[in-house]
């Protein structure tokens, strides 16, 4: 069996627990490079501060995130990857302290617009592999290296012809990929059918799992997912976005567990013991190993209020957007020392490294 790894089983390796993160650096009383202090959020060992608009100042002229910042991803060197809807590409690539790299992703662009959208990276032997999911229903799931080069292309046609779901009247459009710990993954078509299709290590399709509804095992777009391993006993966990929940599955691709209690769950990552939701809805909630919540950054109601108000007319308008706030957490990851990066679905994009302190 080949050997495979997420980015997420690089960072377990790094810090394995989160009693781990009380060792890490911390960076009091920190400010820009204007001088300005930087805000806060969060409390006790989940405080962070918060550098908005992180990477923006390296980006080369006519290189702008469009329509939004989408998804986030790390490489095992620590470069982190944006999605995003502009131009060009429709991919960034920085560096740890926010140097543009590159563009790429030039796969997933319509009418020279990214349609960028879910990207997790995976070790796969020797090599990391970039999984990428566009919003946009003519384009396909793509598999390439870090350095561009596609691996394989895998679309609706692709998908109807391995699972026999996708017929006439059936959407179709990708947002995120996850992976097994044998070696497989799913594709999840959660702005589409609402169906997680699994394939095997050696890219054979094994079965889809959910399909449209609110009963457990449902999906009313099942956004993001990930491997969920706190426990011992590897699971599937979905952010069942507009069924307000995430769903658990065991890797028979049977329900497991449902737990309610989010408003527009976008997508997950785990470092040790630590769940990481970042919602669509203005916060981002941290959970622990028996999935009580450690931490709900930037959750204040009457700022949400603000933010879906008037058919969520504030993601157009960044005079509006206070500093400390979110305004619609998208993807969200950690990298090696515990910092999340957060991509946010605004005009224009927004990406935020929240520091921990």
């Amino acid at each position: 069996m080949k050997e495979t790894h997420s980015r997420r089983d690089f960072m377990k390796a790094t810090v394995a627990t989160a009693t781990a993160f009380a060792g890490a650096p911390r960076f009091l009383n920190a400010s820009d490079k204007a001088g300005r202090k930087l805000p806060v959020v969060g409390s006790g060992e989940h405080t962070y501060e918060c550098h908005h608009y992180w990477g923006n100042e390296s980006l080369p002229a006519n290189h702008q995130y469009g329509g939004a910042s989408h998804g986030t991803a790390v490489d095992s060197q620590g470069r982190i990857y944006i999605t995003h809807q502009g131009t060009p590409g429709s991919l960034f690539v920085f560096d740890d302290d926010g140097n543009f790299i590159k563009a790429m992703g030039e796969e997933h662009v319509v009418k020279n617009t990214g349609k960028g959208h879910g990207i997790d990276i995976r070790q796969e032997g020797n090599e990391e592999f970039i999984y990428l999911s566009p919003s946009e229903s003519s384009l396909w799931y793509t598999k390439m290296t870090l350095d561009g080069e596609v691996v394989w292309k895998r679309g609706r046609k692709e998908l109807h012809k391995d699972s026999g779901v996708l017929g006439d009247g059936v959407k179709y459009r990708p947002t995120n990929t996850s992976f097994r710990p044998d070696g497989g993954y799913y594709l999840g078509d959660g702005y589409g059918s609402n169906y997680l299709f699994e394939y095997d290590q050696n890219d054979k399709f094994v079965r889809v799992i959910g399909g449209p509804g609110t009963n457990a095992g449902q999906f009313q777009t099942p956004h993001g997912q990930w491997l969920d391993e706190r426990d011992g006993t590897p699971k599937l966990v979905v952010a069942d976005r507009a069924n307000k929940r995430l769903q658990w599955f065991d890797l028979d691709g049977n329900h497991v567990q449902t737990l309610d209690g989010f408003l527009f769950p976008a997508d997950i990552d785990i470092q040790g013991e630590i769940m990481l939701i970042p919602d669509l809805h203005a916060r981002i909630t941290l959970l622990d190993k028996n999935n009580q919540v450690l931490a709900q950054l930037g959750d204040d109601e009457a700022w949400r209020e603000r933010v879906l108000g008037d058919g969520f007319a504030m993601r157009r308008t960044p005079d509006q957007w206070e500093d400390g706030k979110f305004i619609h957490p998208h993807d969200a990851c950690f990298d090696a020392d515990g910092n999340i990066y957060c991509a946010e679905w605004v005009v224009t994009g927004r990406v935020t490294k929240l520091v921990r302190v």
